[in-house]
């Protein structure tokens, strides 16, 4: 099955500078994939003209003449910038033009547009930002990262649905264990909220292995940690700015003298394998979960490195037909929830 992509080449802090390098990569590797570049032609064209030589009818641009800035206001994105590369972009999944969308762009401003220009999937009343983690057993998908604040416990089950399946479908796993944040393993221990949504998640058709901790994220324990937003996003900065400090005394230590140097390049094996094995671009692209269609959120910061690994998930994500298959679990469910926000 042929894939295209319709990509924000504008959105994120580099712009194109990244995106397109990424996107030209990328399909050097897909043969299958396509891609529509969306964004100010005027920008796009120069940095373009030899990669459509190369590829051909698999890459094509398409015009935006506005561009969402990362600091800028949901509701000004989503009323006042209705040309911005980033609506085109989701516009076209919409039309059918493309399978799925890719931005580094403001997360809000996406989130905002992706929901108003798809809708929701029935039986889902909230989309949900998944990403995954690394792990000792390789890597640990979380969601809610920040979508939705506050969550009843029946969308905490609706996560948990939706997260098994994106599990299943990316790491090829039948019924991937799916665990609930809490600040213990006791059935006793958390909020009314989690309590309750442990129940559902219990009684429904998934692999629950029950609550799970912080430390469980890494360890493995769960192949889908489920959460609300709120949890989650504080969790995600909370683990990317240890992973800066560490990072940072890495480097501060082995560069301290002479000797700590000469310590690092013995090392320096070892601290190679372990810098590829956790290194956070491998693992950039947050799916957003719950809409009709695919739309994958990439970090602002993303190198080009990182910005490839979010085009692959998008591609692998619309091959596997992921928001059909989601409506056809919650078309199953007996008492799939329908609720208002």
């Amino acid at each position: 099955m042929a894939i295209t992509l319709a990509v924000d080449c504008m959105g994120g802090d580099h712009g194109p500078s990244v995106t397109l390098p990424a996107v030209f990569e990328f399909l050097r590797h897909d043969t299958d994939c396509a891609a529509i570049l969306v964004g100010r032609e005027d920008v796009l064209r120069p940095l373009a003209t030899r990669a459509t030589a190369e590829f051909g009818a698999r890459l094509s641009i398409r015009h935006a003449s506005e561009v969402v800035e990362m600091d800028e206001a949901v509701a000004s994105a989503l009323r006042g910038k209705k040309d911005s590369s980033m609506r085109v972009a989701v516009d076209l999944v919409k039309e059918g033009v493309a399978n799925a969308a890719v931005s580094a762009g403001n997360t809000g401003a996406l989130m905002a547009v992706s929901r108003f220009v798809l809708k929701t999937l029935p039986g889902i009343d909230r989309p949900a930002i998944c990403s995954a983690l690394p792990s000792q057993r390789g890597s640990t998908y979380v969601l809610d990262l920040g979508a939705n604040v506050d969550c009843s416990p029946e969308h905490l089950l609706q996560f948990g649905i939706m997260g098994s399946l994106l599990v299943s479908a990316l790491e090829h796993k039948e019924r991937p264990t799916v665990g609930l944040l809490n600040i213990g393993e006791e059935a006793i221990k958390g909020n009314e909220v989690v309590k309750r949504a442990a129940e559902l998640l219990r009684a429904a058709d998934l692999n629950f292995v029950g609550n799970v901790e912080g430390d469980d994220i890494f360890t493995g324990t769960a192949d889908l940690v489920v959460c609300d937003g709120f949890v989650g996003n504080v969790a995600l900065k909370a683990i990317e700015g240890f992973a800066h400090m560490i990072g940072g005394a890495l480097k501060e230590g082995f560069s301290r003298n002479i000797f700590t140097k000469l310590t690092a390049l013995v090392a320096m094996p070892v601290l190679k394998s372990f810098r590829q094995r956790f290194d956070p671009r491998r693992y950039n692209g947050a799916s957003l979960l719950g809409l009709r269609g695919i739309v994958i959120k990439s970090h602002g910061s993303a190198d080009q490195v990182a910005f490839r690994f979010a085009l692959e998930k998008a591609a692998e994500e619309a091959r596997q037909r992921l928001p059909e298959t989601i409506a056809a679990r919650m078309a199953a469910v007996p008492s799939a929830p329908t609720l208002s926000d």
